[in-house]
């Protein structure tokens, strides 16, 4: 008797559904509080205490929506048979093009490109939602539905031109790649991440965002300064228009060994009218670059993408497992998509782990910025992004033990305001 396969995975996807959504209940349960976290009273105004309170709980009545929306969506794929059918149906599209159904890589294109289109068709009155209505209410979305599906066919031109080249190479690998096919994968996505990372902000990012140069002025010198003293090889300082599209604000960096970059969102200068709220923001990203957090997080994926083509390659050749989800053949792409579905515990559990060291990393990074003198500029920094960006002021601890990468902010000004009482 062969195992149920299929039936586990979509058993686990409910439970998985049913766990999350009790931590969503919580979270909830934590957001209708009406009063502020101690921590933050006197610290967080009254008045953006109820617009983060109000848009919080209007996302969260969202994702109950979309959440069970996504899992009846795929569980009946599973369960009913849709992937093969699909798969099939795809395959007997390609020779009314001329196109022979028997090569792989043109039935693999095939059906990416119908889920494509269903998953637009999916995800589209979500997306539209969750801009036009819930953003939009609440002062966030600043683009026009034209900016909206202009970024939309951009996204869809590069997946059509990216896509094909990268799912040919993989399918080739997989079909020769023998005893040694874990090593090659990897090397092929290491290769290919790198490639990305370098090419994203050049040619990619500018498509959908214009980067121009920080004026001149004491918020430059500050930041040149500051990573000058770092020995941070910084080449390009960088401002988005961000507020083409949002309110919310951000700041980031990236770049590869001396060609480092910072990108600052333009609604973080508008927000932040101190500029050593801005300079501090950056001294905790560069706390990130001076303790090794990026590389550790890079050697981190890296392992565990080998660890995944690894267990791939155990299970590629099983035909139980293909026959249990209604496959008779054994397709590279749907031997992938089988294997994700199947190693999903491991997921949830790898993520939690990630959860746990990427919050670490946090408090170690505001420490850092701490240390080189900004620790009252941080805060007032946190606090005013906090303010902007209408985030959650209380947090439920399990769900955000389990969700965010990002510690709350009460958790991290109680750390600097530990680190202060230390030093006293």
């Amino acid at each position: 008797m062969e195992f149920p396969y299929m039936e586990a995975v979509v058993g686990f996807m409910i439970l998985m559904y049913l766990f999350e959504t009790y931590l969503d209940l919580r979270q909830h349960a934590a957001l209708k509080l009406p009063t502020l976290p101690k921590t933050l009273e006197g610290v967080i105004s009254q008045e953006k205490f109820e617009k983060s309170r109000a848009y919080s709980l209007e996302k969260s009545h969202f994702h109950f929506v979309h959440e069970f929306v996504t899992i009846l969506i795929d569980s009946a794929i599973l369960f009913f048979g849709i992937l093969p059918w699909f798969w099939k149906k795809s395959g007997t599209f390609l020779p009314s093009l001329g196109l022979n159904e028997e090569n792989e890589i043109l039935h693999t294109l095939s059906f990416l490109a119908g889920v494509m289109i269903w998953s637009q068709i999916t995800d589209l009155p979500f997306s539209l939602y969750s801009t036009f209505v819930i953003e939009a209410r609440h002062g966030f979305n600043k683009q026009t539905i034209w900016l909206f599906f202009r970024d939309l066919i951009k996204g869809i031109c590069l997946a059509i031109v990216l896509g094909p080249p990268i799912v040919s190479a993989i399918i080739v690998i997989v079909q020769n790649g023998g005893p040694y096919l874990a090593i090659y994968l990897w090397a092929f996505m290491f290769v290919l991440s790198l490639v990305m990372m370098t090419i994203y902000p050049v040619l990619i990012a500018p498509l959908f965002n214009k980067f121009t140069p920080l004026p001149e002025g004491e918020l430059r010198l500050k930041i040149e300064k500051l990573a000058s003293s770092l020995k941070f090889p910084l080449k390009k300082l960088f401002v988005v228009d961000g507020s083409t599209r949002s309110s919310h604000s951000n700041a980031y960096m990236y770049g590869f060994f001396k060609n480092k970059r910072i990108v600052l969102y333009d609604t973080l200068i508008q927000q932040c009218k101190n500029d050593e709220e801005i300079v501090a923001v950056i001294a905790h990203e560069l706390g990130h670059w001076k303790l090794n957090h990026t590389m550790y997080s890079f050697i981190a994926v890296q392992i565990l993408t080998f660890l995944q083509f690894g267990g791939y390659t155990l299970v590629r050749n099983s035909t139980d497992l293909f026959r249990s989800f209604g496959f008779d053949t054994q397709p590279v792409l749907i031997g992938l998509i089988i294997f994700q579905h199947t190693v999903i515990p491991l997921q949830h559990l790898v993520s939690f782990g990630l959860n746990l060291v990427s919050r670490s990393f946090e408090f170690q990074a505001d420490a850092f910025a701490k240390k080189l003198g900004y620790g009252s500029a941080l805060r007032a920094g946190l606090v005013k992004l906090q303010e902007e960006n209408l985030s959650a002021m209380n947090t439920d601890p399990w769900y955000s033990a389990y969700h965010y990468s990002h510690p709350p902010l009460v958790e991290r000004l109680a750390a600097i305001d530990a680190a202060d009482k230390k030093e006293e």
